[in-house]
C-alpha cells in the first residue's frame, strides 16, 4: 500500500497531468507525468485502470501489482511530482516481470529515474 501522502485522488489532479504533463508508453502502460513548481507536497501517485482490462478480480490485480511496484520508486521522484499509471489491456496477461520493465522503460523516458541509477547502467555498458 502507498502512504496517504503519495496517492492521488482528486480528479483535478488527474486531469492536469493527462492535459500538461508528458507521457511515455508501452504495450501494457502509459505513465503520465506532470512536474509541478509546488515543492510542498510530497510525490503522488495515481492509477486508471478501465474495464477493459478486464473484469474486477484482473483490475485489482493490475493495480495490487503496480502499487507494489511504485512504493520503492517513490524516492525517485521530486516533490510536486505528480504521476499517473495508465494500464493498457495488455497489462492483464502481463506477469509481475513484465511490468516491472515497461513502468521501469517509461519511468526511463520520462527521466524519472535516478542520476546515479543511469550511470551505472551506462557504465555497464560501456
Amino acid at each position: 500500500m502507498l502512504p496517504a501522502v503519495n496517492r492521488m485522488r482528486l480528479p483535478d489532479e488527474f486531469r492536469s497531468v493527462f492535459r500538461a504533463g508528458t507521457k511515455a508508453g508501452s504495450r501494457q502502460l502509459v505513465v503520465h507525468c506532470l512536474r509541478t513548481s509546488d515543492d510542498a507536497h510530497a510525490p503522488r501517485v495515481g492509477f486508471v485502470v478501465s474495464k477493459a482490462v478486464g473484469n474486477a478480480v484482473v483490475r485489482n490485480r493490475v493495480k495490487r501489482r503496480l502499487r507494489e511496484l511504485m512504493r520503492p520508486r517513490l524516492h525517485h521522484l521530486g516533490n510536486g511530482t505528480l504521476l499517473v499509471i495508465r494500464a493498457l489491456p495488455a497489462a492483464a496477461d502481463a506477469d509481475f516481470a513484465a511490468l516491472e520493465r515497461a513502468l521501469t522503460k517509461g519511468m526511463d523516458r520520462l527521466g524519472l529515474t535516478s542520476e546515479e541509477k543511469r550511470r551505472s547502467r551506462h557504465e555497464a555498458l560501456s
